[in-house]
């Protein structure tokens, strides 16, 4: 190679290197003390009991995320609708080895509770928009009503005899069995639990009449006929069960999803952030994930740590007008 054909590649190859380093930085992240991150074990806070929705994406996660993060502990905090296990995190250091994984409640929580010791959207740092899924309105299989309509019937004819279980207060799933008694004129009693998976338990038992839950946990049991689903929240059909209509056919203008996403306490390194929402998006791509996702109802979403942070606001804007014009309140 002659001196000006070696001058030519000298800038490849200063591009070359660059895109290494580069590559290098993503894949090395600092606790902000220097310390290579992860150098122990993450914990992942569910704020929902076991079994529920919440927890069984982030048992899903956290066993693809260990190949790339070492072990990753699903830690279960259920209690007060999901705000016990967000201020845990919230008031945790910011170095990286917890994170929250949580739901839609966590936007709903900052205007429908009273009092709260922490600020979602101050104390917490957005990671990334994970997935999003229907609320499945399902009846225990003594409950005699095959539709939304016979429902309606049925609970207007027996005001105040139905209950309904909600996935804890201040949850979607309380927020749309509201809505639902709203748009309807019925009166249904109230029963909170600690997460979808005790809610779906109370309702197989026939401890409870009928939930608006999460689709993962009530998949599996529809199919199997322990319990009945009426209709699902989305505007459209869910692909996981294709014959159950949406609530929007029989009471026009009802639509409610449920989403989840991933925070870290606030202050925490931005490069740990940055590992975090690289190693995940990974994750949401993986085709076993995938297929899992779907099967449970589940779609998965994927964002950058900014358009996380920017939709997380709208959220609590939105239920903030939602709870304000209802009226409603919890201590």
């Amino acid at each position: 190679m002659n001196a000006r054909n070696s001058l030519w590649c000298l800038p490849a190859l200063a591009s070359c290197a660059v895109l290494l380093a580069t590559d290098a930085v993503a894949q090395t992240a600092s606790t902000g003390s220097g310390q290579a991150w992860p150098s122990r074990p993450i914990r992942m806070i569910v704020p929902f009991a076991a079994g529920g929705g919440t927890d069984i994406q982030a048992r899903l996660f956290s066993a693809k995320l260990q190949p790339m993060l070492g072990t990753v502990i699903v830690d279960n905090r259920p209690g007060g609708g999901g705000n016990i296990g967000a201020e845990l995190v919230a008031k945790a250091p910011p170095d990286g080895y917890t994170v929250l994984f949580q739901s839609a409640s966590l936007a709903v929580n900052q205007t429908l509770y009273r009092k709260l010791n922490y600020s979602a959207v101050r104390d917490l740092a957005p990671v990334l928009l994970v997935s999003s899924t229907p609320l499945v309105l399902v009846v225990h299989p003594s409950v005699p009503a095959k539709s939304v309509k016979e429902l309606v019937a049925l609970a207007k004819t027996n005001q105040g005899k139905l209950n309904y279980a909600s996935t804890s207060s201040g949850t979607t799933s309380h927020l749309a069995a509201e809505l639902f008694k709203t748009l309807t004129g019925t009166k249904i009693a109230h029963i909170p639990y600690k997460g979808s998976g005790p809610a779906v338990t109370a309702l197989m038992s026939g401890e409870i009449d009928l939930l608006f839950s999460p689709m993962p946990p009530t998949v599996p049991l529809v199919k199997s006929g322990r319990i009945r689903a009426l209709a699902v929240t989305t505007l459209k059909r869910s692909p996981a069960m294709p014959d159950v209509p949406t609530m929007n056919d029989t009471l026009k203008g009802f639509e409610s999803d449920n989403w989840y996403g991933m925070f870290f306490p606030a202050g925490t390194s931005r490069d740990i952030i940055n590992r975090f929402n690289t190693e995940m998006t990974k994750v949401l791509k993986d085709p076993d994930v995938r297929a899992n996702m779907a099967r449970d109802g589940s779609e998965p979403l994927g964002s950058t740590p900014e358009e996380f942070g920017a939709y997380f606001k709208r959220e609590v804007e939105k239920y903030a007008k939602v709870i304000k014009a209802a009226g409603a309140q919890v201590d």
